[in-house]
């Protein structure tokens, strides 16, 4: 047996139509209202069986008001040369009131159940959705950013020390950002060339969306736990893997993808590594039941591997802690 137990690392990220709203010019944009359900229903059953999450939450979602939004903008924002990739121009004609009359762009009530259910992290997504490797967009953009996500969590009597960035886009640079800002965690990426952090443009190549689907089945890139980091700041909790929805055109071999799950945290509470399984709550929204169907059997795994093994389940933040200890 290994010195230390293994743990499992859930980490979500948290942006409602923040972290779409930019894709719509390639048709895309899902029917978010389920989310709404989707949060507590995850935390219903993370209370159930005792999981420790991250919920890695945009800024922009922090807020009860338009009015206080406006407030709380950061002085600075990125000039992207694709311009469509900011929200600010149009955030009076795009955003409602308040969470009632626009729940897809503000969820205060949700980010209380949150902070309402035990043992659950709340991290940032960055305050605006920010890409970090996007042409225009400077490191003193990317840091009056996070001061405002930062600022945004206070009301909350909430002190953020976990960041996930959005599409996983972050350089040696902003991580110095973060560090001198009080971020003393973030999720970074699996060691694999199709998924080191890229511009959209790269991440969107075919050659690596094709390798992703490939290694959610087939073991093309083994476990992906990782050790117990030792150092670092902030530290570095990798991710492991995505957990992609459900597909009913793939329902036939959908038994491979949760295998594969399963395996690599067998191999993780065996030899006392961690496996980081991530995904944005928004996923959940479409096949709501096949969803939840398939996560409820990844966390009976989990409790059949801690009655094993010892496994432990660790929030992001806990994993820095014992890293720092």
């Amino acid at each position: 047996m290994p010195n230390l137990p293994g743990a499992l690392v859930i980490s979500l990220d948290f942006e409602l139509v923040w972290g779409v709203r930019d894709l719509e010019s390639t048709g895309y944009r899902k029917d978010l209202m389920p989310t709404r359900q989707v949060v507590p229903r995850l935390l219903g059953m993370f209370q159930k069986h005792d999981i420790h999450a991250t919920w890695a939450t945009v800024g922009f979602l922090f807020f009860d008001s338009s009015t206080e939004m406006q407030a709380g903008l950061p002085e600075l924002k990125p000039k992207y040369e694709n311009g469509f990739l900011s929200p600010y121009d149009n955030l009076s004609k795009e955003v409602g009131e308040n969470e009632t009359a626009d729940p897809l762009h503000f969820a205060p009530s949700l980010i209380r159940q949150i902070l309402n259910t035990p043992h659950q992290e709340l991290g940032t997504h960055t305050f605006s959705h920010y890409y970090c490797l996007e042409n225009g967009q400077t490191v003193k953009d990317f840091e009056a950013d996070l001061r405002a996500a930062m600022k945004a969590a206070e009301k909350y009597q909430c002190k953020v020390e976990s960041i996930v960035f959005p599409r996983n886009q972050y350089s040696k640079e902003y991580l110095d950002v973060c560090a001198r800002n009080g971020i003393k965690t973030f999720r970074g990426n699996e060691s694999l060339w199709f998924r080191t952090p890229s511009k959209r443009s790269e991440h969107r190549q075919w050659s690596r969306r094709i390798m992703r689907v490939l290694d959610a089945y087939l073991n093309v890139s083994g476990a992906n736990a990782f050790p117990q980091p030792s150092d670092g700041y902030p530290v570095n909790v990798p991710a492991s893997r995505y957990l992609r929805p459900v597909s009913r055109r793939l329902r036939v071999i959908e038994p491979l993808r949760l295998n594969r799950i399963k395996h690599s945290m067998r191999e993780a509470a065996q030899s006392g590594q961690i496996f980081h399984l991530w995904w944005h709550p928004e996923d959940f929204a479409e096949n709501l039941e096949d969803n939840f169907a398939f996560l409820e059997k990844i966390l009976s795994e989990y409790a059949a591997l801690r009655s094993l093994y010892g496994m432990q389940s660790l929030t992001m933040g806990e994993v820095g802690n014992k890293t720092r200890s």
